[in-house]
């Protein structure tokens, strides 16, 4: 089996050693690649599993992830999660979280998404990079993700959850690839290095209706800092961002709960804008 992380090169403070025995990591990420496949959703872990770490929850998170590597899916990418302060704050966090893109979640602009196939799906939109060569943190600056990119384009994230009601803390989360369900690149490509994405301003529409506006700053001060972030989180686990890899670099607008017959629409400043619709 494909193994996804080497060994941790430090204790983070929010990745220390998994305390979960191997058997329940187990368990749990097989409970979970089973709800993806049935979309029948499970209890909260953090109901079952009092003392469940966050560092228990990504080895949970990589099981799930090894068992749809397994089944022929590839990953493609990461995913940056929780960057608000707004959602820090509901899951008693001070820092992001991350999950794993997978081969199979990627719809390009204009592919309707099947909501059949998910369980309790939301919408989110936010800026997708793509790497021209590869980041490796600790001591990732953005001067060093603006040159690593190749280009930035704007994209929805349609997160689900395999945890019943969205009843959701930071482990249950992050132990279910950071609520990942697919995911839509559109609009125009653009090189980051040609404006400010903490200035980009970005308007979403639903049906018609305008549900938020908001900049690029909302995300940590400005997206490219998330995926700075997200390179030296990752660096500190032995881990690279590599080139071509597809990075969504965090929310820009509230959770748009979604179902079949709706339509989004995104303009975010220099980027121009991307639709989906749900079927």
């Amino acid at each position: 089996a494909r193994v996804l992380y080497g060994t941790p090169q430090r204790d983070d403070q929010n990745l220390r050693t998994a305390l979960m025995t191997p058997d329940k990591i187990q368990a749990y990420g097989d409970e979970l690649y089973q709800s993806l496949l049935s979309r029948v959703p499970v209890e909260p872990l953090t109901n079952r599993e009092a003392d469940i770490t966050v560092a228990d929850a990504y080895q949970i998170q990589l099981r799930m992830i090894q068992r749809r590597l397994d089944a022929g899916e590839i990953v493609v990418g990461k995913k940056i999660g929780v960057t608000s302060k707004v959602v820090m704050d509901m899951l008693g966090v001070n820092q992001p979280d991350f999950g794993h893109l997978l081969s199979g979640m990627v719809f390009n602009e204009g592919e309707p998404v099947d909501t059949s196939k998910l369980i309790a799906p939301k919408a989110e939109a936010e800026v997708a990079f793509i790497l021209a060569r590869d980041l490796t943190g600790p001591g990732v600056t953005a001067a060093d993700v603006l040159r690593a990119t190749d280009c930035v384009m704007p994209c929805f994230e349609i997160v689900d959850s395999r945890i019943r009601d969205w009843k959701i803390k930071i482990q249950d989360t992050v132990a279910d690839n950071a609520s990942c369900g697919v995911l839509t690149l559109g609009g125009t490509r653009r090189s980051p290095r040609d404006l400010d994405l903490a200035l980009a301003g970005m308007v979403l529409e639903k049906n018609g209706e305008i549900i938020s506006a908001s900049c690029g700053a909302s995300v940590q001060g400005s997206p490219v800092n998330a995926v700075a972030w997200l390179a030296n989180t990752l660096g500190a686990l032995g881990i690279s961002l590599k080139a071509g890899d597809i990075i969504l670099s965090g929310s820009q607008s509230p959770l748009v709960s979604v179902k079949a017959g709706d339509s989004l629409h995104a303009s975010v400043g220099g980027l121009g804008s991307t639709s989906v619709r749900f079927i």
